[in-house]
């Protein structure tokens, strides 16, 4: 039988299809060899690599001298890996921390879930103290089986600390002005929150490769992305001054049982802060707890919280009035029972009138009806006494933010006769500071041009960063040089004709100047006047040859201890406020008193001590339970305006 003729076709045709697979496995392995080289050795490093993210250091906040207000502590934080712990070790493991951490049931369940669990890395505590740290850490060395604690890592953390207790119970100093920051290391609120990116700096990102138990090979590490620390800020605010602060704004809290208390203290010629405070505030340290159960402690007053301040807005009106020449500082006005617009009647606080008197008396005694007289003089019409009015108002920068380096900075509510035509009752009720609304700082800016020689400043709280020292910004000129004289010069009469003033916030070897400004609080929720409530203001400033300081006070609805018509006594008044925070700004500026002149002699000519009818006796804010005869629905169709003016 005839062998087959064809195997050697067959062996050609085997070696043939080896050939093809072995070229096309050749072409694959060239593939992945070259082409996809580097893609493939990517994806191997992302397996081994891993990213580290090393925080930086956030910057301090200092007072203008250097002293520390927020810093830095390390806490530690303590975190697992589930993944490396055998089943042997679990159950020492949760007994030792149920101890250490002092756990209930619910946190045992939640400990045991997570020591359960595949997962490589968890957080079991975010911040120990430092017994648990010492407890947790002497378990991790134990070599006793039944005490040891595996697969744990403690891990150092830096966290925010405020060192300083502050003037009131339970708070640390400047809380509301400083702001705080959360365990993510984000500012929130004050100086933390608006220069968050100065402070925080930048994580430096580091990439290195790891073995198969997850140790890190040093030598693999790189930089991806350089970081840097956080830079420090040193404030203008002085830490002495602002306890002291805090410590009288506390006092005046308890004793007028209000609702909040603040006070700004500014440089008038170079808008430095020098104090900054609202009771209650918080304790910053434990800023998630008061942002879950008080949360309105937090914000802010001062620059943010709007309010009708009364009668310290005459003052803008007695500027508007000088600067067009409708009326002289010793020009008689007539004071009057009242001034009706239709069916409404302005009256004076007391419900008096006084009769004619002089301009500066109108400011000084703070007459309502003789101010509404000069306000209508603005303008040959209603129109054009408006424009001046709200233009005055503007210049001195109401209606806008004054520049502060704070967020969530308020611009007040100021109506603009342009959008809104007034009407005769509006000019009158806003020359004495009624339906305008406006923020404490406002207020502070507006007083020190007056102070200053007529030049508005932009408030500023911080002095440095780092060793760059921030420049002041240039001030605008607001009034002439003569009309802020002028001024100035009314705000020390106001303080020195009127008895109880000049009783309360007299100092001796030192010039003060002031207004005040009693109102009334809407209650936009039930549509009416919250009964017996009142904010009471003092505007004012003190030094010896020239203004040092400008302060402005605010008792947010206090509730009086005595109240009639034309009367409302305080514990603390808004202008003793006011004397006791100057006496405290003084020393901190180191300004001496200039020497005292000896006593007036019996028959000479001293200075005038004119008694006001009035005048009941010292420690009282005067204001009406009601300036006008208005009805409801009027006061709300007007946006509900501030009624008291009383001074």
């Amino acid at each position: 039988m005839l062998g087959r003729t064809d195997r050697r076709i067959r062996l050609v045709a085997l070696l043939l299809v080896f050939l093809v697979i072995g070229l096309g496995a050749l072409v694959r392995l060239s593939e992945w060899q070259i082409a996809r080289s580097p893609d493939l050795r990517a994806m191997a490093e992302r397996q081994l690599v891993r990213a580290t993210e090393e925080a930086p250091l956030r910057g301090r906040i200092l007072d203008r001298t250097g002293v520390v207000l927020a810093t830095n502590t390390f806490v530690d934080r303590l975190a697992a890996h589930p993944d490396l712990l055998s089943a042997s070790e679990i159950e020492p493991t949760i007994s030792g921390l149920t101890t250490a951490l002092s756990l209930d049931a619910a946190g045992v369940a939640r400990l045991r879930a997570q020591l359960e669990s595949d997962d490589p890395y968890v957080v079991i505590a975010r911040r120990l103290t430092a017994e648990q740290s010492a407890v947790i850490r002497a378990g991790m060395g134990s070599a006793v089986a039944t005490e040891r604690l595996s697969g744990l890592v403690l891990e150092p953390r830096a966290m925010r600390a405020y060192p300083i207790p502050g003037g009131a119970p339970g708070t640390t100093l400047a809380s509301q002005l400083l702001g705080f920051v959360t365990e993510d290391g984000q500012g929130h609120y004050g100086i933390e929150g608006f220069y968050d990116d100065i402070l925080a700096g930048q994580p430096t990102l580091t990439a290195s490769l790891h073995d198969a138990g997850g140790r890190p090979l040093p030598a693999s590490a790189r930089v991806m992305q350089a970081g840097y620390q956080g830079s420090d800020i040193r404030l203008t605010i002085d830490a002495g001054l602002q306890s002291q602060l805090e410590r009288e704004l506390y006092a005046a809290w308890v004793a007028d049982t209000a609702k909040r208390v603040s006070a700004v203290v500014l440089d008038p010629d170079d808008g430095r802060v020098l104090a900054w405070a609202s009771v209650p505030g918080y304790d910053a340290s434990q800023a998630a707890t008061v942002a879950t159960e008080t949360p309105e402690l937090l914000v802010d007053p001062i620059a943010s919280a709007v309010y009708e301040p009364g009668s310290v807005m005459k003052m803008l009106t007695a500027s508007a009035a000088l600067e067009a020449g409708v009326v002289g500082l010793t020009d008689e006005i007539l004071d009057s029972y009242g001034l009706t617009f239709g069916s409404t009647t302005i009256h004076n606080s007391d419900r008096l009138a006084k009769g004619r008197i002089p301009f500066q008396d109108v400011i000084a005694f703070s007459r309502n009806v003789a101010m509404a007289r000069v306000a209508l003089e603005l303008g040959e019409t209603v129109e054009q006494g408006a424009q001046r009015l709200y233009g005055t108002w503007r210049r001195y920068g109401l209606g806008e933010r004054t520049g502060i380096d704070l967020a969530s900075e308020g611009i007040g509510l100021v109506p603009d006769p342009s959008e809104r035509e007034w009407q005769p009752i509006d000019l009158a009720d806003r020359s004495f500071g009624q339906g305008v609304a406006v923020t404490q700082i406002q207020l502070g800016v507006a007083y020190a041009a007056m102070a200053n020689g007529g030049m508005r400043i932009t408030p500023r709280l911080v002095a440095a960063v780092d060793e760059t020292v921030a420049a002041p910004r240039t001030p605008a000129r607001v009034v002439e040089s003569d009309l802020a004289t002028d001024l100035r010069g009314l705000l020390e009469h106001v303080v020195t004709r009127v008895p109880w003033y000049r009783d309360s916030t007299q100092m001796p070897g030192y010039v003060v100047g002031g207004k005040t400004g009693t109102a009334q609080i809407w209650d936009s929720e039930a549509g009416q006047w919250i009964p017996d409530a009142y904010n009471f203001s003092f505007c004012g400033f003190v030094g010896t040859t020239a203004p040092e300081a400008v302060i402005v006070t605010r008792i947010e609805e206090a509730q009086p201890r005595v109240m009639r018509p034309g009367v409302v006594e305080l514990g603390v008044t808004s202008y003793e406020l006011f004397r006791r925070i100057a006496d405290h700004t003084m020393i901190s500026l180191d300004v001496a008193p200039t020497p005292v002149l000896p006593d007036v002699q019996p028959g000479d000519e001293g200075p005038d001590r004119t008694q006001d009818p009035d005048r009941d006796r010292p420690g009282r804010d005067a204001v009406p339970p009601a300036v006008s005869d208005r009805d409801a629905a009027a006061d709300a169709a007007r946006g509900a305006p501030d009624p008291a003016a009383g001074p």
